[in-house]
């Protein structure tokens, strides 16, 4: 173990998380620690920051809150609504979301651990009543999470002040930017009074150049924690590629549902368009499929109403973009179908993310054919690096495409790389920022001798 790096916790114990947490942990039925979460949590109850990169499924969010919870229980009383303003709430921690759908599913897991501690937590986003937010808010809270739009608007009614924000989490920060968010993101952190004294954290299941460049300015000699074979999709999940030409696809589609693979679980289908999700709802229920569609134009009660109906099974087929794709974690989904595969394998590895989750066996059906030839060296990687088998036709297009085995390991994903999963301030001659602590297995690697290389832990969970 290298200096600077707490050890793993093996277990949750009274001396680590304190009566209440501990308690609650017990209620919530955890039995110990995710991988992810025996690192994350001691490093984040030492005091640093951290950019945690670990796969889907993984138990990321508990290991950013356990270690608030319980500094917010150790430092005593919290001044959420000090007299800064009549109806100014100035939380404690702040985390930042990109979805509403993430936003809720934050909270959720919030109330569920800060359960009679005494910490209040509470969800703004848009597309929601305003109106009432900004009523739950005079309440006080302690934790606030939110969606960078939402909440940039309540701090322009003076409803909200982060002069006293003691934790900034940013949760699935590489979709943040992709969404568009960089300069509201900036603002909230850079330009609203944010104490720099704050500890950050950054989780995600990927770190693309671009975050890590922009984890430079938000964060201090941070400790890069990746997990398990980062940026690969999860061990769980049995992935199948077939080639389906675009004309058949609803035809085989039709044709895998009323078989008996997608067994009895919630089936979870990926499209590329908002018009495309609509229109594959629309002929699943004329066919008889109990199906529902969520997407960025629907309205908030739309969405909501949704994914109710997927989680308690009465409408068990989802048919979503990629709003759905990043962090969502719903019980009992089986079986993910990319209709339309996406354009780049950071989104594949997300959305294959929604099943086989925490342990549980899921299974990832991709359609392919001529229009997906972009994404075919990185699928072809990805399914032989996870011990896959890789379609003959599948190896070919990559191989014609790019020379054949010569690539293999070679940068990919939007910043490049190995799906973002490195830490860039490993690279020579890399400009930004300065070498600092690293635990998992991408530090294992060499690099740099200030490097401080943390053991990895590669088990399942």
């Amino acid at each position: 173990m290298s200096e600077g790096c707490p050890e793993p916790y093996n277990e949750f114990t009274l001396e680590t998380l304190g009566e209440q947490l501990l308690r609650n942990v017990g209620l919530a039925n955890f039995s110990k620690p995710t991988p992810v979460q025996k690192y994350s949590i001691p490093i984040g109850l030492a005091g640093g920051d951290m950019m945690a990169c670990a796969q889907t499924g993984s138990g990321k969010t508990a290991g950013f809150l356990f270690p608030i919870i319980t500094g917010m229980l150790h430092f005593g009383p919290l001044q959420s609504n000090s007299p800064a303003g009549y109806r100014t709430t100035r939380p404690t921690a702040l985390i930042l979301a990109p979805t509403r759908e993430l936003a809720v599913q934050i909270q959720e897991e919030a109330q569920k651990f800060c359960y009679c501690t005494g910490i209040r937590s509470v969800v703004v986003y848009g597309g929601a009543n305003i109106q009432n937010q900004m009523r739950d808010l005079e309440r006080g809270a302690d934790i606030l999470v939110a969606t960078p739009g939402r909440l940039v608007d309540l701090i322009e009614r003076d409803r909200i002040s982060l002069d006293i924000i003691r934790y900034l989490i940013l949760d699935e920060a590489d979709r943040m930017l992709d969404m568009g968010f960089e300069p509201q993101i900036r603002r909230i952190v850079e330009g609203e009074g944010m104490p720099t004294s704050r500890q950050t954290f950054m989780f995600s299941a990927t770190f693309p150049v671009e975050i890590q460049r922009l984890a430079a300015d938000f964060m201090k000699d941070y400790i890069f924690l990746a997990v398990g074979r980062v940026g690969a999709a999860s061990k769980d999940v049995n992935q199948s590629i077939v080639w389906v030409e675009q004309h058949a696809k609803m035809d085989y589609i039709l044709d895998f549902l009323n078989s008996s693979k997608t067994n009895d679980g919630l089936i979870l289908i990926f499209v590329e368009t908002k018009r495309g999700a609509d229109t594959l709802e629309q002929r699943l229920r004329r066919l008889g499929f109990p199906a529902a569609s969520i997407h960025g134009d629907k309205s908030q009660r739309e969405r909501e109403d949704a994914l109710r109906y997927f989680k308690n099974g009465e409408c068990p087929i989802l048919v979503a973009t990629d709003v759905a794709a990043r962090g969502l974690d719903i019980p009992h989904v089986t079986q993910v179908i990319n209709f339309d595969l996406p354009s780049n394998i950071d989104d594949y590895v997300h959305r294959i993310g929604r099943t086989g989750r925490v342990g549980n066996i899921g299974y990832a059906l991709s359609l392919m054919n001529d229009k997906n030839r972009n994404i075919a060296r990185d699928l072809a990687e990805l399914l032989l690096e996870s011990d896959l088998d890789c379609p003959h036709w599948l190896e070919k297009m990559y191989t014609s495409n790019f020379g054949g085995g010569g690539g293999r390991g070679r940068g990919r994903g939007r910043g490049g790389g190995r799906f973002g999963s490195r830490d860039m301030r490993k690279d020579k001659g890399y400009a930004g920022f300065k070498m600092s602590q690293v635990a998992g297995p991408s530090a294992s690697s060499g690099g740099h001798k200030q490097e401080r290389n943390v053991a990895s832990d590669n088990s399942a969970w």
